[in-house]
């Protein structure tokens, strides 16, 4: 027999992926301001910030609304707690789009420092985690998840090469010391937009296996 709850649960999967969709077309966006210098399309990205948080409290009032009316247990429970705090990570990620946009406005005041290379490879990696992750959600994919959470590795080593690098430039000409900062905070930026997919990734396996795997030490380590 069809449970009302199966519905519900449906609809709020469903307003989950179409969050993590702007959510990605907040980040890609922001990058692609960057390398093309696109003050626009940077200042169109920081207004969206609003649609994103908009979802976020939607998703909340719909998650409040099926605890109290319709008791989750079990694995329905766990369902309706990952969604809420899939939302506040998503939410977070758009903010991260948001601060890259600031800094790209910022840079666009003084000529580019450098080729844009591997700024857009570590987005690409962090998109395709953030993409993953959300995959792993509406499949229950804890294989998948745990793969993400191993991925997050690569995002980290792109982003102490780009530190290294920038840090030669602002040793070698003092006077590109702003920009090479602002990129500094960029990568950071992206970074913790591959962390927020990591957390995601987390609470799927919590959804999955009722197992809580954050703040433990990777499989393997001493």
């Amino acid at each position: 027999m069809h449970r009302h709850i199966d519905q519900e649960l449906a609809e709020l999967r469903a307003q989950i992926l179409r969050m993590g969709a702007l959510v990605e077309e907040q980040i890609a966006g922001s990058i692609k301001a960057l390398v093309d210098r696109d003050i626009d399309l940077a200042s169109r990205i920081i207004e969206r910030d609003t649609l994103v948080n908009r979802f976020d409290v939607d998703i909340d009032e719909r998650c409040i609304r099926l605890l109290a009316l319709q008791a989750p247990a079990a694995g329905d429970l766990r369902f309706v707690t990952t969604a809420m705090k899939i939302s506040t990570e998503l939410e977070r990620m758009s903010d991260l789009a948001e601060n890259i946009c600031e800094r790209v406005i910022e840079l666009n005041e003084e000529p580019q420092l450098k080729p844009y290379i591997d700024i857009p490879r570590m987005a690409d990696w962090a998109m395709r985690m953030v993409r993953e992750c959300l995959d792993a959600f509406v499949r229950s994919d804890a294989a998948l998840a745990r793969k993400v959470c191993a991925d997050d590795d690569g995002v980290d080593n792109l982003t102490h090469q780009l530190f290294r690098e920038l840090l030669s430039f602002m040793i070698e000409n003092p006077g590109t010391i702003s920009r090479a900062i602002r990129l500094t905070f960029i990568g950071k930026y992206i970074e913790r937009i591959a962390d927020h997919a990591t957390n995601i990734s987390e609470l799927v396996i919590y959804m999955v296996e009722g197992k809580i795997i954050r703040h433990m030490p990777p499989s393997g380590a001493s």
